[in-house]
Parts: structure tokens; sequence; C-alpha cells
């Protein structure tokens, strides 16, 4: 009967968290959070262990999260927790990566004694500094750095922080609406579990905690025995910035777990496409957790077993004051380069290669004629190519694989700025051939509004190192960019477009699976219907 009320708990407590996020979602300024979900929701243990993560959210955040409460916890100093506090940061090493995310954790009080977290993390609009791009060659250059400190103390709001960070971002009102909307977003999981509790005649979370660390060891113990022991290698190449970059792991896995090396990867980059090694940890463990286990909810059990290492100095190990503003960029292959490393002992698992990195772009768009008086506006938007071939399946078109944010709309991207979004379609013939296809890419023609130009921030890869297939497959079409006059567009860094031009992005598509004279004629007649190929 315990078991039956324990397990009925852990279930409320994913769907506490889940309405944590979806809170976020709700009451959230910026379009990364409302329109793509680019946020992460969780509830922890007094030792700041995760318990149970939002289903809403991205690995990225979500897995990086996992570690950083307890990064709060020790900065802030368990004498200094109180009730009614508030905690901060966007601390890329301590928190989920680049300065561009802020994370915000809260206490848990009930009768007077802690009983726990709830932590959340969300993609703000501009941070300040050189705005959302790869462009700076130190941390310090990317963006105003609000160290673990609270944002509430006892009730009050730190109005010294908020005037700093007023003073010191682009968007000032959509930033400091979404500080206040995680924050809310917390609170919305902390009445809900004391409204759980209540039900449970519960003082705190202890036994519960340890009810389900205890069965998620055992779960991810099981699905581990999947994967034979031993040691798993894989390399790829990708764009970087202006210079290929080659990513390696070694894998090596034991009846207790899987530890992953990047060892042999190439050096940091003296711009910001590198990553802190929490962020190659979380899409590490990403990539084993689907999978092994990709219908087991994630905690602090299912995550213990993937551990990570790299030497210093390498791109998958950035150390402050390293630049690593879009280590989305880098970080986002490493599910890919891991997933290739275990393709041979799951065969009938493993994908080829997608897309990986999102195609996420941020606009600076300023008045042609300064005297006009129109405003000045930043403007974000997430776009993703295709995903790679399934072994018995086609790759997914425009999905973001793996970090699972959602495109954001042509609509809810104009509403916010002088943006016009000409063409939005699929890409024909981009996804690699095989006896499965490879997802397909997408087409976007955009341009400034009348009366504006663009500084236009690329972060974009897979335009020289294009996705491979598996097993045959063929690899995907690499990406493109240039004016609609043909003038060619660097995919990394702030450029201009002018008045009265417009941008073509050609996104890459999703390399194919197994050999393509054994696929089926009916799904190839339908590719042609549908215009997927040519």
């Amino acid at each position: 009967m315990k078991h039956l009320q324990n397990q009925v708990m852990w279930n409320r407590l994913i769907s506490i968290v889940e309405e944590q996020a979806l809170a976020l979602v709700r009451t959230a300024f910026s379009t990364s959070v409302r329109e793509a979900g680019d946020l992460s929701a969780g509830v922890y243990d007094t030792k700041g262990r995760m318990i149970a993560q939002a289903i809403t959210g991205t690995p990225g955040h979500v897995n990086t999260m996992a570690a950083a409460v307890v990064n709060f916890i020790e900065d802030i100093g368990p004498h200094r927790i109180y009730d009614g506090d508030v905690y901060i940061t966007n601390d890329p090493w301590k928190g989920t990566g680049h300065l561009h995310d802020f994370t915000v954790v809260t206490p848990v009080f009930r009768n007077g004694k802690l009983i726990g977290y709830f932590g959340c993390t969300a993609h703000v609009v501009d941070v300040g500094g050189r705005g959302f791009g790869p462009d700076a060659t130190e941390v310090y250059e990317e963006g105003l750095f609000v160290p673990i400190m609270k944002f509430l103390e006892r009730g009050e709001i730190n109005d010294d922080l908020i005037n700093i960070v007023r003073h010191n971002v682009r968007e000032s009102s959509q930033v400091i609406g979404d500080l206040h909307s995680l924050s809310t977003s917390n609170e919305t999981g902390v009445r809900r579990l004391h409204a759980m509790l209540d039900e449970f005649n519960l003082e705190n979370l202890d036994d519960l905690a340890e009810f389900i660390f205890e069965k998620t060891e055992e779960a991810t113990k099981k699905r581990l025995a999947k994967l034979p022991p031993g040691e798993y290698t894989n390399e790829m190449q990708v764009d970087g910035y202006n210079k290929t970059v080659n990513l390696k792991v070694t894998i090596n896995v034991n009846e207790n777990g899987a530890h992953a090396d990047f060892a042999g990867s190439s050096p940091t980059c003296e711009n910001g496409v590198n990553v802190p090694l929490v962020y190659a940890h979380a899409y590490y463990s990403y990539a084993m957790l689907v999978a092994l286990a990709p219908e087991m909810p994630s905690n602090y059990a299912s995550l213990a077993a993937f551990t990570v290492s790299a030497p210093e100095g390498c791109i998958l190990n950035a150390k402050h004051p390293d630049p690593v503003a879009v280590r989305h960029v880098t970080g986002h292959f490493v599910t890919d380069l891991c997933l290739g490393a275990i393709a041979e002992a799951l065969p009938e698992i493993i994908p080829a290669e997608g897309a990986g990195a999102l195609w996420n772009f941020h606009v600076s768009a300023r008045p042609s004629n300064p005297g006009s008086g129109l405003p000045n506006r930043e403007i974000l938007m997430f776009n993703s190519g295709g995903t790679g071939a399934r072994p018995e399946l086609d790759g997914l078109n425009s999905t973001a694989f793996p970090s699972g944010v959602r495109t954001m709309s042509s609509e809810a991207t104009e509403q916010v700025g002088p943006i016009v979004i000409w063409r939005k379609e699929l890409r024909p013939d981009s996804g690699g051939k095989g006896r499965q296809r490879g997802g397909l890419g997408q087409i976007i023609e955009l341009a400034p509004s009348d009366g504006y130009k663009f500084f236009f921030s690329c972060m974009f890869d897979r335009v020289e190192n294009p996705a491979r297939g598996r097993n045959g497959g063929g690899n995907g079409l690499p990406g493109k960019v240039y004016l609609d006059d043909g003038t060619p567009f660097d995919a990394k860094g702030k450029q201009a477009v002018p008045e009265g031009k417009r941008l073509i992005l050609e996104l890459p598509g999703g390399g194919g699976f197994g050999d393509p004279e054994e696929r089926d004629s009916s799904l190839l007649k339908n590719d042609i219907e549908q215009g997927y190929v040519s």
C-alpha cells in the first residue's frame, strides 16, 4: 500500500513541476519561452538533488539545472536560506552554460522547516554586451554576469539588482518581466506542493525522494544492461567559427554506469562556440537516456549513472573567462556524437545524424533614419533543420533534436519586432537518401520592415559539414545563407542586412538510414507527390 501511495505521489510531483513550467510559459515576456518552450522546471530535495522534472523544457536546461541547485546552496550558505527567499544567477558554469539563461531557485519551508527547493530556467532576449552571438572573445564581452545572489530575501525584492539589470540590457521590460515570471513559476510549484503534502498528511519529501531515487537507480541499471560493457568511440566534424571543429568521445560502459571522455576534441575557440562541461554533460546524459530509457522519468538517480570528463582547454570543457554565448551550437552535437558511439551496439535504435544545432538568429533592428522616431528592437527566433532518419522511420522535418524546443511561428516573430517573414517552407531534397529518408530542412526568407535595417547575428552550423547518413544512407544537404541578390552571408557572426534586401536561410537536412535502393516504392511515390524530393 505504501509503495502504491509513493508511486501516486511521484506522478503527482511530475504533474506539479509540469504546471510550474506551464506557468512560466503563460507569464513569460520573451518569445523564446512562451513560443518555443526554451525553459526547464523541477523540484529538489534539501541536498539539491532533483526529484522530478517537467516534461516541458529542454535537456540543456533540465540536465544542467539538475546540477545547479547544489551550487546555489553552497554559495548562499545554509545559514542564509530563509523562508520567502528567491535566488538567481546566469553564471554559465554554475547555471546552464551561457549568460542568456537565468536560473531561479526558491527554497520551500513547511512549518518553519526547509523541505526542498523549486528551480526553473529560461532564455531571455538580451543580457547586454555584444548581444546573442558568437563574436565575443571573452565572457566579459558577452553581457551582464549575475553571480548567485538573492532576488528576494524574506519576501523583499532586490531593487538594486533590478536597477542594474534595467540599465545593462537593451530590452529591459522583457528581461525584468521574465525574471519575475521565473519567480512566479517557482511559487506555483510551492503552492501545489503544499496542497499535495496536506492531502497525504506529510511534513516533508524525504521518504518520497528516497523511494524515487531507489526505484530510478534500479531501473537505470536494468536499462544499462542493453548496452554490453566495453569501450565505444566516435568522432564528428562540425563547422566551428570559420574553422572546422573535431568532436571526439570515448564511452566506457560497465554495470554501474557509463563514462564519457571527450579527450581528442578540438581546443577551445577564441570566439563564443565553446561549451562548459556541465552543458556537454547534459546532452550526453540525454543521449544515453533516450537510447536506453526514453519513457523513464529523469531525476538525480537516472542522471548519476552518466559521468563525463574532458581535458582543460577542450572545446567541450570551456573555463572562465572563455566565451560561451552560443554554446548550444557545439553542445547540441554532443547527443549525435554519443549516439554514434553506441550505434553498433544498438543498431535498431540509433538514428542517423541530424541537423543538430538550432538555427537561432538574433536581430538588432534599427531605424534607417535615426531621426524618424522609430524605436530600436531586439528580435530572437529559433528554427530547426531535419532530424536523422531512424532505423524504421523517416527523419522528422524541421524538428529540433536534441533540444526539443518548438520553432517560433512567423506571426509571433513579426508581432514583437519590425521583421517580415516572406517565405517559410520545407526545403525539397534536403533529407539524405536511404531506406528511411532524412528529415527535411526548411527555407526561410525574411527582411526588415519598411524604415528599418538589421544587424543580424548568425549562429548557424552544418553549412560546411552536413549530417552523415548511417548504414549506407546518404548525407543530408548542408545549409546555406545568402542575400536575395546572391551575396553570400557568413554562417556565424553579426552582419548587416540593408533596407530593401532579404536574407534567405536554407536549413540543413538530416542523414538517411540504410541503402536507398531498399526504399519502399510507395514511400518514394509519396515523397514525390508531397514535393519532398524532386
